[in-house]
């Protein structure tokens, strides 16, 4: 990606942010089954969709047996859910642009929780639409290899139909339009290992903090919020330092 829009720099990896495995377990449990009982499919393999989110589990180590488990449970109609999508939108300290993305059962419950979350670290949730037309919906595709060979991968990601890559320190990061990721994730996942694989929100531009107190209040919004099992993902325009 161009400027300082790094994907590593937008998204903190829940295996690391979010603690447990368990609690990370719970999260993409939940993306899974409302996926199965949205396409109807419980078969990664006829289902693009899900055949992701499977990645998405074991990028983040959860055990085949856990997401087996899961599966057959789905398939078979025993796991009830009535998790419905919300996605809130609000300003961090200084600004920052925030998306809260939810899967809840309870939408008076996550409402509150996530405006507290703002509140608490001196940000303000607000309406809807108020800072998505900063960001771009964009396919991501993450490929972790100390060893790849940059002009070898670029010219693959590129000729499956990647919009543009950036690599650096092992890791490539792979844009391309939401509804092409599918198809390069497919291609790439032919060579090469695939890390994750998902749609996500990403900023235009960055606003960078520069005062110690905004920025450990924006550390502590994101951390409240993405400790919150009800929230699935957090996007923000926060120019991280790399230190943090």
């Amino acid at each position: 990606m161009s400027g300082h829009s790094k994907w590593s720099t937008i998204k903190r990896k829940k295996g690391e942010k979010d603690g447990a495995r368990a609690k990370v377990f719970t999260k993409i449990s939940r993306e899974i089954l409302v996926c199965i009982k949205e396409t109807g499919s419980a078969d990664p393999a006829n289902n693009s969709r899900l055949y992701a989110l499977v990645q998405k589990a074991k990028s983040n180590n959860i055990p085949n047996d856990n997401i087996d488990r899961l599966l057959k449970k789905a398939a078979g109609g025993a796991e009830k859910n009535d998790y419905e999508d919300c996605v809130y939108e609000g300003y961090g300290p200084n600004g920052v642009a925030v998306i809260v993305d939810c899967l809840t059962d309870n939408r008076n419950r996550t409402a509150a929780d996530v405006r507290h979350a703002f509140d608490k670290n001196g940000g303000n949730m607000g309406q809807t639409g108020c800072v998505s037309f900063m960001f771009d919906q964009k396919g991501i595709i993450i490929i972790e290899n100390e060893d790849m060979d940059e002009d070898e991968i670029t010219m693959d990601a590129l000729e499956a139909g990647a919009d543009d890559i950036e690599v650096e320190d092992g890791v490539a990061e792979i844009v391309t339009a939401p509804s092409d990721m599918g198809a390069v994730r497919d291609a790439l996942a032919e060579k090469y290992t695939i890390s994750s694989a998902e749609v996500s929100m990403v900023p235009q531009t960055m606003t960078e903090l520069t005062e110690d107190g905004q920025i450990n209040a924006m550390t502590k919004l994101l951390d409240m919020l993405e400790d919150n099992d009800d929230v699935q993902d957090v996007y923000h325009n926060w120019d991280m330092p790399s230190e943090d």
